[in-house]
């Protein structure tokens, strides 16, 4: 197959780890065709083609799927709500489609998956034993598509920490550390000092699935592997970094209230989820990528300053 005749299916082209990775296999040869609820190109994607369509509807999915070679698997459930009744019938249509048109499957995997009996270092082959709810649905999620490939259904799963990134969204970094559109005047830390927390800089992580699809012939039928991007090895790591990008070496570190969440969880299913994930902010997690460097050779990184002072830029964080 000729780069030029690559076509890879976006669902969630708007958001941020299916955009970042779009662009990624874009500047890669890849042709993109975008599927997301708004049609509204980003900067960079003005020429991919886009498909107002709905992840939940199986027929537009397939149709839209129709010649590709892969299938970038980027939706969830805004806000965490929902996920008993979406996440795993998404996965059903992205496999489906995959199944008609013959495209590998692309799918960011979480660390969600994973309870205290893998802690603190995930390989590929650690037990999958999560402890919540949305755990539970993601270890589901990936049996899927496992189960799929022993019927010709190949995927790709690369595992990431918290994503930050130019892109605001669903992320720690946009939605806790700092407040878009506003000077920072001080950052919000929803972990302790002294804990091992990963970051996944969202232009790396789509560059990583370009580089693995370029190697699609050598990858398995069900493939899957750590990235492990910033390693804040103490907790303090990501907090220095945006004091040195702000010029701002004593900017202030608030404690996020997570007593807040756990009062306001019994009415809200937001707050509920995001109460469940406070164990892993204080767990000392580090992903392995021992089986990416080894099939790559390297693992996608930019400068660490770099990253967080573009997406501080784009958030609008920091003064012009």
């Amino acid at each position: 197959m000729s780069e030029s005749t690559r076509i890879a299916l976006v669902l969630g082209a708007t958001g941020g780890i299916g955009g970042e990775t779009a662009l990624a296999l874009a500047r890669h040869g890849w042709k993109i065709r975008a599927f997301a609820r708004g049609t509204s190109p980003s900067t960079g994607a003005q020429e991919w083609d886009w498909i107002k369509g709905d992840a939940m509807d199986q027929a537009s999915v397939v149709e839209a799927s129709n010649g590709v070679h892969a299938i970038v698997h980027a939706v969830s459930p805004p806000g965490y709500r929902n996920w008993a009744t979406l996440v795993l019938p998404m996965i059903d249509n992205t496999i489906a489609a995959a199944r008609a048109s013959g495209a590998r499957i692309l799918l960011p995997g979480t660390i969600y998956n994973y309870g205290p009996d893998a802690f603190p270092t995930l390989r590929e082959e650690s037990p999958q034993n999560a402890t919540t709810r949305k755990g539970k649905i993601r270890i589901e999620l990936e049996k899927k598509l496992k189960d799929a490939s022993r019927q010709g259904v190949r995927s790709l799963i690369v595992r990431f920490g918290d994503f930050f990134g130019p892109k605001p969204g669903g992320n720690w970094f946009s939605q806790a550390m700092v407040t878009p559109n506003r000077p920072l005047t001080s950052i919000t830390y929803p972990g302790e000092s002294g804990v091992a927390h990963e970051w996944a800089y969202l232009p790396d992580a789509g560059e990583v699935f370009a580089e693995l699809m370029d190697r699609e012939a050598e990858l398995e039928a069900f493939a899957c592997f750590h990235f492990r991007g910033f390693l804040d090895k103490d907790g303090t790591g990501m907090i220095a970094a945006i004091r040195r990008v702000t010029g701002k070496p004593s900017l202030p570190v608030k404690k996020l209230p997570w007593f807040f969440f756990k009062l306001a969880a019994p009415f809200n299913e937001t707050l509920r989820e995001t109460a469940a994930n406070r164990p892993l902010w204080t767990t000392p997690i580090e992903l392995d990528n021992t089986q990416l460097i080894r099939f790559l050779g390297k693992e996608p990184q930019t400068d660490l300053d770099r990253a967080v002072e573009t997406t501080l830029r784009a958030l609008g964080c920091l003064a012009e």
